[in-house]
């Protein structure tokens, strides 16, 4: 498996929700590209401070994707793939 890491903000246009009503990303659009996740992957939340930073480990099918939103889902950093 090869992970590249990447650390930019991503467009995430559709999000889904669990049976919690915990909301994560569904779609992704990374240099043009459109992903599609399959299910709501794993969950992290990380305290800084008074930071909050939630990472989440989702899949399309061919690869893994880590992503870390800093404002409650507003805004989605990707940082890293693998595949």
């Amino acid at each position: 498996m090869n992970r590249t890491e990447i650390n930019e903000l991503v467009i995430v246009p559709v999000m889904g929700f669990k049976k919690d009503l915990a909301a994560y990303p569904r779609r992704m659009v990374y240099e043009g590209a459109t992903y599609d996740f399959l299910d709501a992957g794993l969950r992290c939340l990380v305290r800084h401070g008074g930071r909050i930073a939630e990472i989440l480990t989702l899949s399309d099918g061919r690869a893994n994707f880590r992503l870390r939103s800093d404002n409650r889902g507003g805004n989605w950093t990707l940082l890293s793939i693998t595949a």
